[in-house]
């Protein structure tokens, strides 16, 4: 081999190295956390898609104890929801502040006040974008259950 042959095979596979690594970093892989509810069907509790981690709706499950809290006052079910987002975010090495939208579903719009009451602790700097709809019936018969969209920059 001469050194134009040489310096031709190395630049080629610098760029075959450089486009592996490019699709590692967008490949499609799920992503979960012991510290959130195990998913109770055939999805994922987030899948990570390039930069972005979409999250799946989040109910009152504690994770410890598999315990539903469907008769909780709508607080802490709320609480027990975005705790368990928590906890899929940080499985990803992500926080609140990564979310960029939310998505609410709420088995009683009339309960909004205190379900944003408590939202709104979770989400100080930079709220994300949200959408809350009432649904007629909601997994397991909760009051709220509710998804995400995180970005890591």
């Amino acid at each position: 081999m001469n050194i134009k042959s040489t310096i031709r095979t190395a630049i080629v596979l610098a760029g075959l190295t450089a486009l592996g690594a490019q699709a590692d970093e967008n490949a499609i892989r799920a992503v979960s956390s012991p510290d959130a509810p195990k998913a109770i069907g055939p999805y994922s509790q987030a899948v990570r898609a390039g930069s972005v981690l979409y999250l799946a709706g989040q109910i009152p499950i504690d994770p410890k104890t598999g315990t539903l809290m469907k008769d909780a006052p709508i607080e802490d079910q709320t609480r027990l929801v975005l705790e368990n987002l928590k906890a899929v975010l940080a499985a990803d090495n992500m926080t609140l502040a990564n979310v960029v939208s939310t998505t609410v579903f709420m088995k009683d719009l009339n309960e909004f006040g205190k379900m944003n009451e408590v939202y709104g602790t979770y989400f100080k700097t930079t709220p994300p974008a949200r959408a809350t709809v009432q649904a007629a019936r909601l997994p397991r018969d909760v009051a709220v259950e509710i998804s995400a969209i995180a970005v890591k920059p």
